[in-house]
């Protein structure tokens, strides 16, 4: 019995998923990596083993014009992997050119937006995870990781782990985050998670094994966004900020 093309790239899907640990790979990395090599067995039909050049340069030729340049970049780095390390073949260089960088000013929120957003937020959870990203100046994943050993109350600092580059950071702890974090921390009192999942309600925080979802985090915001009329791009990142009532 001959074995399916199918078979065989779920066999290599497997391998695949072992490399990218082994190399130490950032989940959203190897997430990233997966789904374009998926994406492409799909396509051709799970025959990916002996694929030339111009299909290649086909393939991403369509998908550059379905997808974000960012999205068609890591598929074509996830299938560089995928030829290096599990087929063990030499990868097919395609000349991809990327579009002109465009820099755009970021959008200001103003200390008066801030305000009205906090004001408007009535989920606890969400409304001190959103004033500690501003206070703190972290990105989303890095907020959603923090745990209670991550604060240094003493040495006013936060530890940020396995940040951008897979590196570490020291980043200092205003005395008004602190006094915030201390009292959310003292309503769902989970021994290790500053933020958990909110599934079970405040009540069953303690609970939970896993921290807020980002999904949610991000709907919440956009909620939150539309309900008080702004207008602009607000990425979770470091802006003025007012205190907010807990």
């Amino acid at each position: 019995m001959t074995t399916s093309n199918k078979e065989i790239f779920n066999q290599n899907d497997e391998l695949l998923q072992k490399h990218l640990n082994l190399k130490g790979m950032r989940p959203k990395t190897q997430a990233a990596y997966l789904r374009g090599v998926r994406h492409l067995g799909k396509y051709f039909d799970h025959d990916v083993t002996d694929l030339s050049a111009s299909q290649l340069v086909d393939y991403f030729d369509t998908l550059l014009k379905a997808r974000s340049w960012s999205t068609v970049k890591h598929h074509v780095y996830g299938l560089k992997f995928y030829y290096q390390h599990v087929l063990d073949k030499p990868w097919a260089h395609i000349d991809l050119v990327q579009p002109p960088t465009q820099k755009r000013l970021p959008d200001i929120v103003s200390v008066e937006e801030v305000a009205m957003l906090f004001n408007a937020t009535h989920i606890l959870s969400y409304k001190v995870f959103f004033f500690t990203l501003y206070s703190l100046g972290l990105r989303l994943g890095e907020g959603l990781a923090l745990t209670v050993a991550d604060v240094d109350g003493p040495g006013r600092r936060v530890h940020v782990r396995n940040a951008k580059g897979n590196k570490d950071r020291f980043v200092p702890l205003p005395e008004i985050t602190l006094h915030v974090l201390r009292r959310f921390w003292a309503r769902h009192r989970h021994p290790t998670l500053l933020f958990p999942n909110r599934k079970r309600g405040l009540a069953g925080c303690h609970a939970e094994k896993t921290p807020l979802d980002r999904g949610g985090v991000q709907q919440a915001l956009r909620a939150v966004c539309e309900s008080c009329g702004v207008k602009k791009r607000l990425p979770l990142i470091h802006c003025a900020i007012v205190m907010p009532r807990i």
